[in-house]
């Protein structure tokens, strides 16, 4: 089919692909520093929210608090810190609408690839219609990539042998059916990540038993739902002067817990344990389910609000057993010990599938761009990409805490180029850098495709700062331009409403 394009003088000044928690920032930091430029956000679903509109699994929560989760132009007023999918939704709706970013964002249009034209200093973009199947192009100065990290199509399931044999019902977490019927039932739960941690307790009231199977354990610590001191401040203290100092406590709190995991791994390793041991049944075997053979934040630490996790085993409604998979009959799973695990339904809590900036392929003036071959710069821009910028948060913290901060100088850099009359941008990485892989994190998401990402490099601003305080100086209060970043003229056009451009897609 072909695409229709639209007239040059409707180019927008940025076009933000994702309507999730990244994009609805970001179209909200533009709205308030930038209010001059026209955006438009484009959504391949039919609805906003990203994550937390996808999974519908029981119990789905966020595991970072949200004084640190939630923007920081907008105090969280819910009670719970740790939130469940439902209060996060209402969230971003009220956001969305206070901010009024609704006109902006149109809802199923799939952004499938995006061409940097050199001559006319602009991206063009091919958008597709989820409805009709109908192409566009449209033109824009900047793409500000905001569509995640993950797959939204397609969950990560291994290939377990015999699983055509089974039963019951087999579901991914990602695709869970509309009111399921789990009551009573027995219940499996392959998987020890934090989906399978929220799952268990979540079930375990209506299940006859839920079982939780794991190949290697996960860390576990357990958190108040609530947080007092927030609650305190919020009764003494004006709103928003009491979410900006919880914000700055728990977001120090986050990176004190990481720092002393790295330079004292056994000593966190020794203390998780001891917790983990007090919420526990007497006699429970610790170190065979809840003691992992990697380092404390060698991969994410799993967060269970109020113990519920251990209060669902202290109860006997659900249990841990750690094996590996030999092969699914009828009635369940075979394991290597040569135990059987019967169940009535087998959910397959084994991850996700990684998708570069949301599996949108970019080229510049028709040559394939390929991402191991970039480098990324102060964690929001690609070397040799002009005009691109991407939202990826904390692997360490709150995902939000970051994706605030290059928001911020994202608009920063635009005011820049405006005062001095710039038109492209673009980092340029300094020839025969030494580069290492782009996250220092052993999740298996993340190892299976870390050989496709950008790189980063050895310094600043070449690093993929995990450190919030640290990128405070550099992004809310470091300059924009720096010897790394190149700037240039080129035809400068003004943009005319988004509307206009919405107009062309539709």
């Amino acid at each position: 089919m072909t695409a229709q394009s639209n007239p040059s003088r409707d180019i927008l000044d940025v076009l933000i692909v994702g309507a999730g928690l990244s994009g609805i920032g970001a179209a909200c930091y533009l709205k308030r520093d930038r209010p001059g430029k026209s955006f438009q956000v484009l959504e391949a679903r039919d609805s906003l929210g990203g994550t937390w509109d996808l999974f519908r699994y029981p119990g789905i929560r966020s595991d970072s608090d949200l004084y640190t989760f939630g923007f920081e132009f907008k105090p969280w007023k819910d009670e719970k810190a740790i939130a469940d999918a439902s209060a996060i939704m209402s969230y971003l709706r009220e956001t969305v609408v206070e901010h009024q970013i609704e006109r902006h964002i149109r809802y199923g249009q799939r952004v499938v690839s995006a061409d940097w034209r050199s001559e006319q200093a602009c991206w063009e973009v091919l958008v597709e219609d989820a409805a009709s199947g109908q192409r566009s192009v449209v033109p824009c100065r900047w793409l500000f990539s905001a569509g995640g990290y993950y797959r939204y199509d397609q969950g990560f399931t291994p290939d377990f042998e015999g699983a055509e044999r089974f039963r019951g019902q087999l579901i991914h977490p990602q695709h869970w059916p509309e009111n399921l019927d789990y009551g009573g039932k027995r219940v499996l739960v392959i998987g020890s990540g934090a989906t399978a941690v929220t799952l268990v307790p979540a079930m375990a009231d209506k299940a006859a038993h839920v079982t939780m199977l794991q190949r290697t354990p996960s860390y576990v610590i357990p958190l108040p739902a609530k947080d007092p001191i927030a609650l305190l401040l919020r009764k003494l203290l004006p709103e928003k002067t009491a979410y900006a100092l919880v914000r700055y406590k728990n977001a120090k709190v986050a990176l004190g817990l990481w720092r002393f995991c790295q330079r004292f791994p056994n000593a966190a390793r020794r203390i998780i344990r001891f917790v983990n041991q007090r919420a526990l049944p007497r006699g429970y075997p610790v170190d065979v389910h809840f003691n992992p053979p990697y380092n404390p934040w060698d991969q994410r630490l799993c967060v269970v609000p109020d113990s519920d996790l251990f209060k669902a085993l202290r109860s006997g409604k659900a249990s841990i057993v750690t094996d590996h998979i030999d092969s699914f009959t009828e009635q369940g799973v075979r394991l290597k010990s040569g135990d059987v695990l019967e169940a009535d339904i087998v959910i397959t809590a084994t991850g996700l599938n990684v998708q570069v900036f949301g599996g949108v392929q970019l080229s510049r003036d028709g040559q394939p761009i390929a991402w191991n071959e970039t480098v990324a710069y102060k964690g929001m821009m690609l070397s040799g990409i002009p005009n691109f910028a991407f939202a990826v948060g904390y692997t360490n913290a709150s995902w939000t805490l970051k994706v605030s901060l290059l928001c911020e100088h994202f608009c920063r850099l635009l005011g820049y180029m405006d005062d001095h009359g710039h038109a492209v941008c673009q980092p340029l990485a300094p020839i025969g850098m030494e580069t290492r892989p782009l996250l220092d994190f052993g999740a298996g998401y993340v190892q299976r495709v870390l050989a496709n990402l950008p790189r980063q490099g050895p310094g600043m601003p070449w690093v993929m700062s995990m450190d919030y305080f640290s990128d405070v100086k550099l992004l809310r209060k470091g300059p924009v331009a720096d010897a790394c970043l190149r700037f240039s003229s080129g035809p400068v056009q003004r943009a005319e409403s988004p509307a206009t451009v919405g107009e062309a897609l539709g």
